[in-house]
């Protein structure tokens, strides 16, 4: 299962999506994210869905990589969906068992909030799939440049959020191979009640927490051996500059965006 958490993973394909400016590629996965959270229609959730659909297309990343990203999460989708089934007591009931019920307005509730992680997470996932972690560090610096005059410390922001998404998929091929080593033990995590399997993470978490502190010291020293010291004076090896690519991107998000809204206003 772990293997499958793809977040914060690049793959380098050639295609429009990946090279397009990834400041513009930020503005419209944030105008993605408000689409999908400021409808409440179903179609709001179809015209999120073309919108997804049109993306992989261009991203030419595989579709086993968008399953991979929700695989993790079927649990909660699956929590989340039960919650609303049998706590929403709207509309007509179609079953009840004491203080359980199930209604049509639960029933809708509860696919309409599963469809919508999932355009979510397919939807913001391209993002990371579709631009390297550098490329990223320089778009979010660029984007917060007006926070600079408050004197907001940008370059080091974007750093850390650059840092930590690359390190994800370290810090999980760590935890691998640390229960892989624990199961070599002898040790059970997959059998027995719930809170011997929380006991049993004790063994997992603590090396990992060591790890994950070395890893960070190396890290800092590596920086300052190489006399790093923030974003004060430093020049990029790579400047970001748009193209005609770009905008179109942008104007056909902006349609989009603008479809739901007008969609959202007559479903009311």
């Amino acid at each position: 299962m772990l293997k499958d958490i793809t977040l914060g993973q690049y793959f380098p394909v050639d295609s429009v999506i990946h090279r397009m400016d990834p400041r513009f590629k930020i503005i419209c996965t944030v105008l993605f994210i408000v689409m999908l959270f400021a409808g409440n229609s179903f179609w709001t959730l179809v015209i999120g869905a073309v919108f997804v659909v049109i993306a992989q297309l261009l991203s030419r990343i595989p579709l086993k990589m968008s399953w991979k990203s929700l695989k993790p999460i079927l649990p909660i989708l699956a929590f989340t969906a039960v919650l609303n089934l049998l706590f929403i007591a709207d509309d007509e009931v179609l079953w009840q068992w004491k203080f359980l019920k199930i209604t049509m307005g639960g029933i809708h509730t509860s696919i309409f909030m599963i469809v919508r992680i999932i355009l979510l997470i397919t939807g913001s996932s391209l993002l990371t799939y579709t631009t390297s972690p550098i490329l990223l560090t320089d778009a979010i610096e660029s984007l917060m440049t007006p926070l600079k005059k408050i004197k907001f410390p940008v370059h080091e922001m974007a750093m850390m959020m650059s840092i930590a998404l690359r390190f994800i998929p370290t810090l999980i091929e760590e935890t691998d191979k640390i229960m892989s080593a624990q199961k070599a033990r002898g040790a059970s995590l997959d059998s027995g009640k719930m809170m011997e399997r929380i006991r049993a993470l004790i063994p997992i978490l603590i090396p990992l927490f060591v790890s994950a502190f070395r890893r960070a010291e190396e890290l800092a020293t590596a920086m300052e051996c190489r006399c790093y010291r923030g974003g004060e004076g430093r020049t990029r090896l790579r400047q970001l500059r748009s193209a005609p690519r770009d905008y179109v991107a942008f104007a056909v998000c902006m349609l989009f965006v603008a479809a739901s809204v007008t969609v959202n206003l007559l479903s009311k």
